[in-house]
C-alpha cells in the first residue's frame, strides 16, 4: 500500500540563495514540525554574475558540488517530502536554464525558481511561525543576497509584500568592489538602497506596522554584533547600526573587519547588507527591529506540511482566481471531472511526472482555463494564459505558472503556436490533448452530454473510441473532433477516431 502523504516522518526544505545554499530537515510529529537538522553552505552564487547577467562557470560547479552534497543528505526521501527553492540569481541569470539540469540531477529533486513576490510570501510564513502569536502587523524585511524582500502581514498571512532588486552580495561587489571601506562607497549604496525603497515607501507607511523585524543573515548577522558589542539585548537599533557602520570606517578594507561574530564569509557581503539596512531604517522611520531565527527555508517546509495535510495554499489561489474572474463552477468541474477521467485511461504512459501531479495540472487547468473570458471571448484562451503567467499566484513556482500557462493557452484552437520543444514533451502534449478533449465535449455546458469515450496512446499518436451512435446524434461535435484531428496533423501527430 502506497505511503499516505501525511505519513512522511521527515520533510526537508532547499533554500538556493544568492549568498547561501542551505537545507533544513524536520521531523513531523502530530501535525507540527520539529527542526532537527540543517546544512548550510556559502555558495556566493550571485557573486558569478557578469555584466550581461550570465553566471560563470566557477559559480555554476560551486553550486554543483554543494547540491551534490545535499543530496546525499536527503537520499532516500521521497520527492513529495523535499521541496527545492531557488530564488533571486536564478531569477535573473540568463544561463539558469542550462545550470538547472544539472543542479536538479546533483541534489536528486526538481527544483523551483520562485518569483520575488512569492519568496516574500514564503518568509512572512516561516517568520511568523518562529514568532509568538500577535494581532498587530508586523513589518518583516529579508535582505538576501541578490533581493530584498519587504512583508507587513498579521500572525502568519501577508497583507502587502514587495521584492526589491537589491541584496548583500549584489550590493558588495557592485560599491566595494576592491574590498575597500569608504564614507563615499558607504554613501553611494545607501543612496541607491533609498532610491529602490521609494517606490514602495508611501504605500509601505500608508498600511503602518507596530513591529520591525528582520530576517536572514544579514539581519542576524548585524543583531549578534549589536549584542555582543553590547549595545542592545540583540535589537537593531539605530545607534548599533551607526556603530558597525564607523568600525566598517575604521577597518577600511573588508579583509580587515574584526567584529565580534563575523566570520570572513559574512564580512565580504556586510557593507553591502549594512547599507541595504540603514536605508531602510531612514526610508521607512525604523527605530528598533528584531532578529529572527527563521527564514524563508521554514516558510518552505511550512508550506509543505500544509500540502501533506490537504491544506494547499495553490487550492485557496485557484478558488480565489475562480471568484476573482466570474467562472463558472458547474462547467469548471464538468471539464475537470472528464479530464481526470481520460487521465486515469493512460496515466501509466507518463514518463516524466507521476499521476498525481498530472491530475493536479489538469484540476487546476479545467478550473481555470476560462478566466479570460473575464476580459474578451474571442481568443480568451490566452488572456487566461497570460493572466496565469504573469500574475501574482501565492503557493504556484515560476515553473508551474509557466506549465499551467501552456495548458491553458493551448486547450483550443490551432496547435501550431506551440514551441518547438513542447511537440518532443511526451507528458505535456498528452495533458493537452486531455484538456483539449475535455472543453471539446462540454462545450453545450450541459451535463451528461459525453458519450464515456477511450483515450489510448498509440505508436503514431493517440486513438480515441466513441461510441458510433452517439456521434450519429451530435453531429457538431463530430465537426469539432474532425478538427482536432487535423489540428495534430499540423504538428505531425495522429489522432485516431475510431467508432
Amino acid at each position: 500500500m502506497p505511503t499516505r502523504k501525511s505519513d512522511f516522518p521527515e520533510i526537508a526544505a532547499v533554500d538556493l540563495g544568492s549568498n547561501s545554499f542551505r537545507l533544513q530537515l524536520a521531523r513531523v510529529a502530530d501535525g507540527h514540525l520539529i527542526f532537527h537538522d540543517s546544512l548550510r553552505e556559502v555558495v556566493r552564487l550571485g557573486a558569478g554574475l557578469d555584466a550581461k547577467n550570465n553566471l560563470s562557470a566557477d559559480a555554476q560547479q560551486r553550486a554543483i558540488d554543494c547540491l551534490k552534497r545535499f543530496g546525499e543528505r536527503l537520499r532516500g526521501l521521497p520527492p513529495q517530502a523535499v521541496r527545492a527553492v531557488a530564488t533571486n540569481t536564478f531569477r535573473v541569470a540568463r544561463n539558469a536554464p542550462n545550470l538547472m539540469q544539472e543542479a536538479q540531477e546533483a541534489l536528486g529533486f526538481p527544483i523551483e525558481v520562485i518569483a520575488g513576490r512569492e519568496e516574500a510570501r514564503m518568509i512572512f510564513v516561516g517568520v511568523g511561525h518562529s514568532l509568538p502569536p500577535a494581532s498587530h502587523k508586523r513589518l518583516v524585511i529579508d535582505i538576501g543576497g541578490g533581493s530584498t524582500e519587504f512583508i507587513i502581514g498579521q500572525d502568519v498571512e501577508p497583507i502587502k509584500m514587495e521584492s526589491l532588486y537589491m541584496g548583500c552580495v549584489s550590493y558588495s561587489l557592485r560599491y566595494f568592489p576592491d574590498g575597500k571601506l569608504t564614507e563615499s562607497a558607504f554613501a553611494r549604496a545607501r543612496i541607491a538602497a533609498a532610491a529602490e525603497i521609494q517606490s514602495i515607501r508611501k504605500h509601505f507607511i500608508a498600511e503602518g506596522w507596530d513591529e520591525a523585524v528582520g530576517s536572514s543573515g544579514t539581519a542576524k548577522a548585524l543583531g549578534e554584533i549589536i549584542r555582543l558589542s553590547g549595545l542592545s539585548d540583540g535589537e537593531i537599533t539605530r545607534d548599533g547600526l551607526e556603530f558597525i557602520h564607523q568600525q566598517l570606517l575604521k577597518a577600511r578594507e573588508v579583509k580587515k573587519i574584526d567584529l565580534p561574530g563575523v566570520s570572513g564569509d559574512r564580512a565580504a557581503v556586510l557593507p553591502g547588507g549594512l547599507s541595504i539596512m540603514m536605508a531602510a531604517f531612514d526610508a521607512l522611520k525604523i527605530e528598533r527591529m528584531t532578529a529572527a531565527n527563521s527564514a524563508l527555508r521554514e516558510g518552505v517546509l511550512y508550506e509543505l506540511l500544509g500540502r501533506l495535510h490537504d491544506q494547499d495554499i495553490r487550492e485557496v489561489t485557484v478558488s480565489s482566481f475562480m471568484r476573482r474572474y466570474h467562472v463558472e463552477p458547474d462547467q469548471a468541474e464538468r471539464v475537470q471531472e472528464l479530464a481526470l477521467r481520460l487521465l486515469a485511461q493512460c496515466a501509466d504512459k507518463l514518463k516524466q511526472c507521476d499521476e498525481e501531479t498530472a491530475a493536479q495540472y489538469l484540476t487546476w487547468a479545467a478550473r481555470l482555463h476560462e478566466i479570460g473570458v473575464s476580459i474578451a471571448h474571442a481568443a480568451y484562451h490566452k488572456h487566461s494564459a497570460y493572466i496565469i503567467e504573469n500574475a501574482d499566484m501565492p503557493g504556484f513556482s515560476n515553473m508551474e505558472q509557466e506549465t499551467l500557462g501552456l495548458l491553458v493557452k493551448a486547450h483550443r484552437r490551432s496547435l501550431s503556436k506551440l514551441e518547438p520543444g513542447i511537440v518532443d514533451n511526451h507528458d505535456r502534449l498528452l495533458l493537452i490533448l486531455i484538456l483539449r478533449l475535455a472543453v471539446l465535449f462540454h462545450r453545450n455546458r450541459q451535463p451528461d452530454h459525453y458519450p464515456d469515450p477511450e483515450l489510448t496512446i498509440t505508436k503514431s499518436g493517440y486513438q480515441l473510441k466513441i461510441a458510433p451512435d452517439w456521434l450519429k446524434e451530435n453531429p457538431l461535435t463530430e465537426a469539432e473532433l474532425l478538427n482536432e484531428v487535423a489540428y495534430w496533423k499540423e504538428i505531425g501527430l495522429g489522432l485516431e477516431l475510431v467508432s
